[in-house]
């Protein structure tokens, strides 16, 4: 089995599936993660050399996000020390409509690597593996914005998209943006899982200031409070959140899983149908 491609985020939501995509292939990649050995921090510089010895192809996730402080220097010197150790490729994950992401993009454009970018919309696993699944499983879903439009998309095919033109040369050069197939908003999702997961959801439109307020009470750490009032007030509203694109279909040959879809096999998994402990 080949063990020269990593996966930075190998824990994480699109990383882990890209490694069960990678394994589904005969692929077994190293996992850059704390946990993982050899260990990866984005801390810890010391830890990069071991995890990218060997390797020539890579997938990257930043955690939380590339958007916060300092996830372009990050990546910056990620990208620097990953050429001089020859690596030949490099996937990043990136976000769509964030001006700070597109900065960290450019770093591994200009980088003299082979690329490929892949430029992602909200991810429906916020649902049931994030932070918007604790007010689904409590029935009390507030929101700002419960009218704006967003193609959100799954992370499976994210990570199948990510899989491919890691593998695939024929995707050198190229920023591919993953959406959903649709346009949905914060009040159609809410009353899709309602019906899927057979539960009563109460929602709720409150301001953002308002939504900031209750994280902060809720001590919610500041550097994710932080992002998230970054994604709702730069992200949300940027236009070019606001259009399907069809690159999925491009890649896969297939059309992008629609959200009623991944509601119905998420709702099957009994993961919204937990009881709340008070």
């Amino acid at each position: 089995m080949k063990k020269n491609i990593l996966v930075i985020g190998g824990t994480g939501k699109t990383g882990r599936r890209v490694v069960e995509q990678l394994q589904n292939k005969g692929i077994e990649p190293r996992i850059g993660s704390r946990n993982s050995s050899p260990s990866f921090d984005w801390d810890n510089k010391e830890t990069w050399i071991e995890t990218l010895s060997g390797i020539e192809k890579m997938y990257v996730t930043y955690y939380p996000d590339l958007a916060v402080p300092g996830a372009k220097e990050a990546i910056e010197s990620l990208t620097y020390l990953a050429k001089e150790l020859g690596v030949k490729k490099m996937v990043l994950l990136s976000g769509k409509g964030e001006t700070e992401a597109e900065a960290c993009e450019k770093i591994v454009m200009n980088s003299g690597m082979d690329y490929t970018i892949v430029r992602a919309s909200w991810f429906n696993q916020n649902w049931s593996e994030s932070f918007f699944l604790d007010p689904i499983i409590s029935g009390e879903v507030a929101l700002p914005m419960s009218d704006v439009l967003i193609p959100f998309v799954d992370a499976n095919d994210i990570a199948e998209v990510a899989a491919t033109v890691l593998l695939n040369d024929t995707y050198n050069g190229e920023i591919i943006e993953v959406t959903g197939p649709e346009l949905i908003t914060f009040k159609d999702i809410v009353n899709i899982i309602s019906k899927t997961s057979n539960r009563k959801l109460n929602f709720y439109e409150i301001t953002l200031e308002q939504y900031i307020d209750g994280m902060k009470q809720m001590q919610i750490p500041n550097d994710v409070v932080w992002l998230i009032e970054y994604l709702f007030s730069h992200v949300l509203t940027n236009p070019k959140n606001q259009l399907v694109v069809n690159d999925i279909e491009r890649v896969l040959g297939r059309k992008a899983k629609t959200f009623p879809e991944y509601a119905q096999e998420t709702a099957e998994t009994g993961v919204w149908s937990q009881v709340e402990v008070r």
